[in-house]
């Protein structure tokens, strides 16, 4: 399994427990292996001309290139934001181990 094949998905969201129903339904769903909540933030941006600033959480998925388009279908239609961010960064190494759990975790589950 080469590294290449994993990906980190984030997103934000201005409601803890819209995080963790984005992070606990992309799991179970199998689109992710898991997903991390970071510590709330500020987030200071330009929208519709004025400058905003809220507090968020980021979601981190891990997830594989194959499931990628899955997630983000997912992600954006149950998110609540307008334009929701949505950003993937690859994954260059690590843990064999690891790595293969994600492809393991984030596959379709078999029917049988």
């Amino acid at each position: 399994m080469a590294s290449s094949e994993i990906v980190i998905a984030q997103t934000t969201i201005d409601d803890e427990g819209q995080a963790k129903a984005l992070a606990r339904g992309a799991v179970e769903n199998r689109l992710a292996a898991c997903a991390h909540i970071d510590q709330p933030f500020t987030a200071v941006y330009r929208w519709k001309g004025a400058i905003e600033t809220a507090t968020e959480w980021r979601i981190s998925y891990k997830t594989t290139t194959e499931r990628l388009p899955q997630l983000q279908a997912w992600v954006l239609k149950e998110h609540s934001y307008e334009v929701p961010e949505w950003i993937t960064l690859p994954v260059t190494g690590g843990s064999d181990a690891y790595l293969d759990w994600v492809v393991e975790e984030s596959a379709p589950q078999s029917a049988g």
